[in-house]
């Protein structure tokens, strides 16, 4: 009786919070089979291993921008040259927002990217990049000082919106104004509050903000209000004033 009593007392195993009794008991421990196993790769591209993806990405963004006090998101395309006047006005708005005791906030990439981290790197604020994995991999440009990358542009807007207050937005193509629409629309909607909008350089965005006015709004798929939710200015110290005064600065 005693030699059965010891084989089933020998027979228990533990993981964790679990019991594992006579023909339960598994070979190895937990570790061993993880370390000594070359099982399956397929689960890591399935969707639940891809939301503990989305939720580090977060984790990972919200732990590097915490400490970063007022910051300003600024856009603009990836392709304006280094040189131009339109590169030259965002060196020129990144150095008046660092000045002004902003941390610079871009996509990370080359062009007007890279003039306003440049702007606040020498100006010696805080330059932020915030980039995206792509096709084309473009990389951090030389003038972040924080960098993050993310898989996901969903998790990545979320970092523009949540530790900004304002955006800047120079002449740029699809993604500029997609990141312009999403943060009019987040005002609009009143999911974010004192959010001023700046689109710099009137000569560009003229023509689009004149079909909102024009289509949009005179069609009523937008109200006449919307249009008092961004600026239209060339002006560097309009900018710096109006992230100043709104964001409550």
């Amino acid at each position: 009786m005693g030699n059965a009593e010891d084989e089933r007392t020998l027979q228990e195993q533990r993981e964790g919070p679990v019991v594992r009794r006579r023909q339960q008991v598994r070979p190895g421990t937990t570790d061993q089979r993880l370390l000594d196993s070359q099982g399956a790769t397929h689960w890591v591209h399935e969707d639940p291993f891809r939301v503990l993806r989305i939720q580090s990405e977060f984790v990972e963004g919200f732990g590097a921008l915490a400490d970063l006090g007022r910051a300003v998101s600024v856009f603009g395309s990836a392709r304006t040259p280094e040189g131009s006047p339109e590169y030259e006005a965002g060196v020129r708005i990144g150095r008046a927002l660092a000045e002004a005791g902003f941390a610079v906030i871009t996509g990370g990439g080359p062009g007007a990217m890279e003039a306003a981290n440049k702007g606040a790197c020498e100006a010696g604020g805080v330059s932020v990049g915030l980039g995206i994995e792509l096709p084309y991999e473009q990389g951090l440009n030389p003038y972040v000082d924080i960098g993050v990358n993310f898989r996901y542009f969903f998790v990545r807007k979320t970092m523009f919106v949540k530790y900004a207050q304002g955006f800047v937005v120079l002449p740029g193509g699809v993604g500029t104004l997609d990141e312009f629409f999403e943060a009019l629309t987040l005002v609009q909607t009143k999911k974010v509050t004192r959010f001023p909008i700046v689109l710099y350089g009137s000569a560009y965005w003229a023509g689009l903000v004149a079909w909102v006015k024009d289509t949009l709004v005179a069609q009523g798929k937008a109200s006449a209000m919307d249009l008092e939710l961004f600026r239209l200015t060339d002006d560097v110290d309009e900018v710096v004033e109006l992230m100043t005064k709104e964001s409550g600065g």
